[in-house]
């Protein structure tokens, strides 16, 4: 009897001291997978907190502007205006900046018309509604032409995967469905392009940075940039008819390939 206690004892001194070292080792394990994640996990952008004194401009702008379609609280009014917990500064700025908003009357689709506030004003908007719904912040740039990137080539490819089936191949716009249009963007600065990309205005989706790298969204402005100014000139292939991609064109070499031939026919039935 006096030996087996000893044994008893000594075996229930192993099991504590296992399941000790397992705990043990399941704590230092779970220290090490967060500790891994911390440093590798990218780190969002973060606004900068804005000046409080241009918060409150933004609030007042808001106030006397905005708050009929979008409520109180940024949370929308049903029938009005969507809700602005979210979007950013980013949508902000586009929808102000090229006088979609204010809202001049309810239709399929804002068109775009001089902005009713300037610069200064679409920024104290902006800070408002990023301060209190947070939301995607356009790259700040001293030049719009910072946003323009170099690869025109690559833009050009993600711009036909990503935007041409609205946009038409040089960005000539179209019409979709129940009335609603994708605009003409050759009237759309850089940083309005960019802002339209993170934030998806009407029928747009919006491509985040996981979805389309901030290079990617710079190579896509320097291709539209970059077929805007050919729209604008000299065409160095012909009669660029528009600018609309092969659409229109094939139509053109229909009808003229159609008049050639009843006039090729005409004429071989004139010399029987």
């Amino acid at each position: 009897m006096s030996d087996e206690k000893p044994r008893t004892r000594a075996r229930r001194g192993s099991k504590m001291r296992r399941r000790l070292s397992g705990l043990l080792a399941l704590g230092v394990a779970l220290v090490a997978v967060g500790g891994l994640y911390t440093v590798l996990t990218p780190k969002p952008d973060v606004a900068q907190a804005a000046d409080p004194a241009i918060v409150r401009e933004g609030q007042q702008l808001y106030d006397n502007s905005c708050i009929t379609c979008h409520g109180t609280n940024l949370q929308g009014v049903q029938g009005r205006g969507p809700s602005l917990i979210g979007v950013g500064e980013a949508s902000v700025y586009y929808q102000v900046s090229t006088g979609r908003m204010p809202l001049a009357a309810q239709g399929a689709a804002a068109e775009r018309k001089p902005p009713r506030f300037d610069e200064a004003q679409i920024d104290a908007l902006g800070a408002f509604v990023q301060s209190n719904g947070g939301g995607p912040v356009v790259p700040a740039v001293e030049n719009g032409e910072q946003l323009r990137g170099e690869d025109v080539g690559r833009g050009g490819e993600l711009f036909r995967l990503n935007c041409a089936s609205c946009h038409n191949f040089t960005g000539r716009g179209g019409a979709l469905s129940q009335g609603k249009f994708a605009p003409v963007l050759d009237p759309a600065s850089e940083t309005q392009i960019y802002a339209a990309m993170l934030s998806g205005p009407a029928n747009m989706p919006t491509f985040a940075d996981t979805q389309l790298s901030p290079e990617e969204k710079r190579d896509i402005i320097g291709y539209i940039k970059s077929v805007s100014s050919n729209n604008t000139g000299v065409n160095p292939g012909g009669n660029g008819l528009g600018g609309f991609g092969p659409v229109p064109e094939g139509i053109v070499a229909f009808f003229v390939g159609i008049a050639a031939l009843i006039g090729i026919s005409l004429w071989i039935g004139s010399r029987q």
